[in-house]
């Protein structure tokens, strides 16, 4: 794949969870439920990584460290997921 169609994909991909998250803030906004920010928190994490990727004209992931924010971003749903289903007391 060419330079060109790799910046372009993660931008499309980055635009996106920028947009989800954007889809989210405005569900927390009107029930205030914690899931609802931690998603959109990890999406913008998620954006944040691609826009991160393609500025350092990375075309292939290699090495673990390039999994850090996805990693965060994904351990950050699985709070939220186990937060909302966690019994109230």
């Amino acid at each position: 794949m060419n330079v060109f169609a790799n910046s372009f994909i993660n931008g499309a991909i980055a635009l996106a969870c920028m947009a989800i998250g954007v889809f989210f803030l405005k569900f927390w906004k009107n029930t205030r439920d914690r899931l609802f920010a931690f998603f959109a928190l990890a999406f913008w994490m998620l954006a944040l990584d691609r826009v991160i990727i393609d500025s350092i004209g990375q075309t292939e992931t290699s090495s673990p460290e390039e999994y850090l924010p996805r990693l965060g971003a994904f351990l950050l749903i699985i709070v939220a997921i186990i937060e909302k289903n966690r019994k109230k007391s």
